[in-house]
């Protein structure tokens, strides 16, 4: 018998014991400096991702800063924040191709300096094409798709 593979809702809504707050060890500190790290679950990603309305942007290292914030840590996970923003971008995809119309509005999370995430759906050109639609000028840079200006139309979450 072979086991079902999870849906990205799914994965979208396994906790896995999280959230939770923990020490940063010597190993972690000499990129994080001390303090506690907070490990989010995935669907905190997820809310986070939403508060972001139509011609408004966030970026992953904010999304971090509110879950830090909320959790009383110093940080928020750099790579389970990243993992989980790709998982709630994949679970919004699969809605929106099952005909949903509030789904999450991954293509306004973006990286560190305003740099489209080629890992969502579609891929770099999918999200380039969302954010114009919206309003966004989108440049390549190299082989990146950058934001322009996106520091001027960040939400506030």
């Amino acid at each position: 018998m072979t086991k079902q593979k999870k849906s990205w809702a799914e994965k979208l809504m396994d906790n896995k014991g999280l959230p939770k707050v923990e020490e940063i060890t010597d190993n972690m500190s000499k990129r994080w400096g001390t303090g506690t790290v907070v490990i989010p679950a995935p669907i905190e990603v997820d809310e986070i991702m939403r508060k972001a309305p139509e011609g408004k942007l966030v970026t992953i290292n904010d999304i971090r800063a509110a879950l830090a914030k909320k959790h009383q840590a110093t940080i928020g996970c750099p790579m389970t924040t990243g993992i989980f923003a790709w998982v709630a971008a994949n679970a919004a995809e699969e809605q929106r191709q099952k005909g949903e119309k509030n789904i999450t509005p991954y293509w306004r999370t973006l990286k560190t300096g305003g740099e489209i995430n080629e890992k969502y759906p579609g891929g770099a050109e999918a999200q380039k094409k969302l954010l114009e639609k919206e309003g966004h000028k989108v440049v390549q840079k190299g082989k990146k798709y950058v934001v322009m200006e996106y520091e001027r139309v960040l939400a506030t979450i």
